[in-house]
């Protein structure tokens, strides 16, 4: 996929891959910006999110979450599925 300058994601709504849903969870744990997806993996975000929410997540939310940061570390927009192999292997060792 295309690299793109990660500068322009001013919201989390901005990154690709995350939409108003996903965006709003992020928020209800404290993540508002998109530069602090640089400060958390992606596997404990998910995990944070499960336990505040009260219910395991769907795993796609995990790859979502690995799409995003990855698209902030690198400018590189990558579809969420991309991360489905990483993901289930993280989860496996975690879940």
């Amino acid at each position: 996929m295309k690299i793109a300058d990660t500068g322009y994601a001013t919201e989390l709504e901005d990154i690709p891959n995350i939409g108003k849903s996903i965006a709003a969870d992020l928020r209800g744990i404290g993540i508002r910006q998109p530069q602090q997806l640089l400060e958390h993996d992606p596997l404990d975000l998910y995990l944070k999110l499960s336990s505040t929410m009260g219910k395991r997540h769907d795993p796609c939310v995990l790859y979502t979450l690995m799409a995003a940061r990855h698209f902030m570390q690198s400018g590189e927009a990558l579809k969420w599925w991309t991360f489905t192999g990483q993901g289930k292997k993280l989860l496996g060792k975690k879940c």
